[in-house]
């Protein structure tokens, strides 16, 4: 990279920047946990008493993350 250039930015999203894609940051068990979230809200939701602790957890997670993006967006 020539001097006095920085890093190119590749991806930036509520005050965090990368200069790589996010996409290798995330494991192969985030991933899963992220479809299914999606899947079960398409298809109804889903009853907290039948999740693992961990989808618990990261459900519980992806929706105040859902929520926030919601608000910034004024919808």
């Amino acid at each position: 990279m020539p001097e006095g250039v920085g890093p190119r930015l590749v991806w930036n999203r509520g005050g965090v920047a990368l200069g790589t894609c996010p996409r290798s940051y995330i494991t192969a068990e985030s991933e899963a946990l992220v479809e299914e979230f999606g899947a079960r809200r398409q298809l109804g939701g889903y009853r907290v008493a039948e999740l693992s602790a961990r989808q618990a957890e990261a459900f519980l997670l992806l929706e105040q993350t859902l929520a926030a993006e919601m608000r910034e967006r004024g919808r």
